[in-house]
């Protein structure tokens, strides 16, 4: 059993790590400096704001390290990154700025949005009585008109923008003003977007009128798997008298060790990293489009995220092209959304870029040999095992 263990993460290495395009728009790819720091020491240790456990002199002045790093790099009055996941985040901010039966505002499943809190998940949880934004699929985007509208008539207790497929900035800014005159609390899940968030390039949710800015630190943000909520100091003082202990009690200080690592990482190499993210998306888009595939937002320039989306009606025909190009060690959602964040931290630029987008020309379109171009993607992508913007 112990050699077997060791040889399925052994094989898992060398495949997904090595000889992959990973187009998984909620992966990434974290440096060797911040992998180590969650097998380090800080993995086996307590530690607590009421000073209970003693010995913690070091993960306590790591983890203000990072708040202060996360204030800085969000340019948040606050920050915590206790949170164990983005969907913890979420269910933090909800439960509590809402009660049984407040309206919840956030975008459908079925227009991108996060199902996680949709009517089964958390909002089911709450027993919010949750509202879909209105949404124009020829713009990718929330009708500013019809949503000014529908809070106005409704009149939600809390508004969450942000979404699982997010190719342009919600127009939080034109809404935000009128959620606040109806008394409505403002989130921002930057789950997918944090990353450019912190880098400058996709928007300010703090500036543009959010309270509170939650989400997942590994995907178009570089860290490990995890959360972290910035907010203003108003609407943090209610979470930090409730965070702890209703949703988190061990925070796994290796992983905020690694985060607090990857914050700096951030704030040193972040605006060069989310630039070159948005330039690769939009240069595979293209060359995607160039080669006839339904790249959704042609007239919209594609994405201004990290995101391209081929709209294949669904996730029943959509499986079915991802897992052709899982043969060909393209691996991609069954959405299909693709994400250039991971290949980008490898060091691709726009040239890589048009040859992705042959490949999976060759895979779908052309419906080459799985085997020949299989080693073609291995070998490609063996030039590029070098993690980038980080300090070693």
């Amino acid at each position: 059993m112990f050699n077997e263990i060791l040889s399925l993460s052994k094989n898992h290495e060398k495949w997904r790590g090595q000889q992959c395009i990973n187009l998984i728009p909620s992966e990434n790819v974290t440096s060797l400096a911040v992998r180590s720091l969650l097998s380090s020491e800080f993995g086996h240790r307590y530690t607590s704001r009421d000073k209970f456990y003693m010995g913690t002199r070091f993960m306590d002045e790591i983890e203000q390290c990072g708040e202060k790093l996360a204030r800085e790099v969000f340019n948040s009055q606050t920050a915590d990154l206790r949170p164990l996941s983005g969907h913890i985040a979420d269910l933090i901010f909800l439960a509590c700025f809402s009660h049984p039966k407040d309206r919840l505002l956030c975008l459908s499943p079925a227009d991108g949005g996060y199902p996680g809190i949709w009517k089964n998940g958390v909002a089911s949880f709450l027993k919010l009585r949750v509202v879909g934004f209105p949404f124009s699929r020829e713009k990718m985007n929330i009708d500013v008109d019809q949503a000014s509208e529908l809070i106005l008539s409704i009149k939600p207790k809390v508004v969450v923008f942000g979404a699982s497929l997010f190719l342009f900035p919600h127009p939080l800014r034109e809404l935000a003003g009128l959620a606040r005159e109806i008394g409505a609390h403002i989130g921002f899940d930057g789950s997918h977007v944090l990353g450019l968030i912190a880098g400058k390039q996709f928007q300010d949710p703090i500036r543009e009128g959010a309270s509170v800015l939650f989400g997942s630190t590994h995907k178009s943000f570089f860290g490990p798997q995890g959360g972290t909520i910035l907010a203003d100091e108003e609407h943090y003082d209610v979470i930090q008298q409730r965070i702890n202990q209703a949703f988190v009690d061990n925070a796994h200080w290796n992983r905020i060790a690694a985060l607090t690592l990857a914050l700096a990482e951030m704030k040193k190499f972040g605006r060069a990293y989310a630039a070159q993210v948005v330039k690769n998306a939009q240069a595979l888009a293209k060359a995607l489009a160039d080669f006839d595939f339904s790249v959704a937002c042609s007239h919209s320039g594609f994405t201004k995220s990290h995101q391209v989306f081929l709209d294949y009606g669904g996730d029943k025909k959509g499986r079915v092209v991802a897992k052709k190009m899982e043969e060909v060690n393209i691996i991609t959602d069954c959405g299909i959304r693709l994400g250039v964040c991971e290949l980008t931290r490898r060091g691709m630029k726009e040239k890589e870029m048009q040859k992705v987008a042959e490949f999976i020309k060759r895979v779908i379109k052309d419906r080459e040999t799985h085997r020949k171009l299989r080693s073609e993607v291995v070998e490609f992508v063996a030039e590029f095992q070098e993690i980038k913007y980080c300090f070693r």
